[in-house]
């Protein structure tokens, strides 16, 4: 069950990241590095952090197609294993990073963000987009998909949703999930661990109750074991 654990490794910090990476990777499946780590260090610190294992580039990368393809392009030469892309650019959008991505020998998946889990249905309502969270979550996956998209970034509560109207076939990636007992931080739309992986989650996403705890390689097995025993 380790393979369903992605660890987010959510640091501005270089050595910091990297002696996470080290720690966590025996208990993940693969360890996630964001916007705010490469946006310091760049591709070469990536590369030095990410110590050769499986990553998730969770850049959300959002704008007019052109510029979206090339950024996936040059971004293709970091291996990393996932790409993230906002569902809300549009199925041009979509259509042209997964092109860009398709020219790769080595292809990452993308991924498309459909509504963030910081965002409820009163934050949705705020935007001008009606209708709640689950209904904007089905209708940017079915467009992400059918331009492209080899699964979905979303909350724990539309796995259901999803998995009933699109079945096994997108990759669901799970954030906002916290253990029994953690704090929320600013996710509005959490579950636990065991309950996303039992409600169809291919992999959930933790971060801080990981990389906070006073034994980062310890939460993280602990998790692992968690799922593990849930889904026996």
């Amino acid at each position: 069950m380790t393979k369903k654990l992605i660890a987010a490794i959510d640091t501005p910090e270089l050595a910091r990241a990297g002696a996470l990476v080290r720690d966590l990777a025996p208990h993940c499946g693969l360890v996630k590095l964001g916007l705010e780590f490469f946006l310091r260090h760049g591709p070469a610190g990536f590369v030095q952090a990410a110590q050769g294992q499986p990553v998730f580039l969770d850049l959300k990368l959002h704008d007019i197609p052109n510029t979206v393809a090339g950024a996936v392009r040059s971004l293709l030469p970091l291996g990393a294993e996932m790409l993230t892309i906002h569902a809300g650019g549009g199925s041009k959008m979509i259509a042209a990073a997964a092109a860009a991505a398709g020219s790769a020998v080595w292809r990452p998946k993308l991924l498309a963000v459909t509504v963030l889990t910081s965002l409820d249905d009163a934050a949705l309502a705020e935007i001008g987009i009606g209708g709640g969270a689950s209904a904007q979550v089905l209708r940017l996956a079915r467009m992400a998909l059918d331009n492209g998209a080899d699964g979905l970034v979303c909350s724990a509560h539309e796995i259901a949703p999803l998995r009933d109207a699109l079945g096994a076939r997108p990759i669901l990636v799970v954030p906002g999930i916290r253990p029994a007992g953690a704090a929320l931080g600013d996710q509005a739309r959490v579950m636990t661990p065991e309950q996303a992986v039992r409600a169809g989650a291919d992999y959930i996403v933790v971060g801080r109750p990981i990389t906070e705890a006073p034994d980062p390689a310890a939460a993280a097995a602990a998790i692992a074991a968690a799922i593990a025993a849930h889904i026996r």
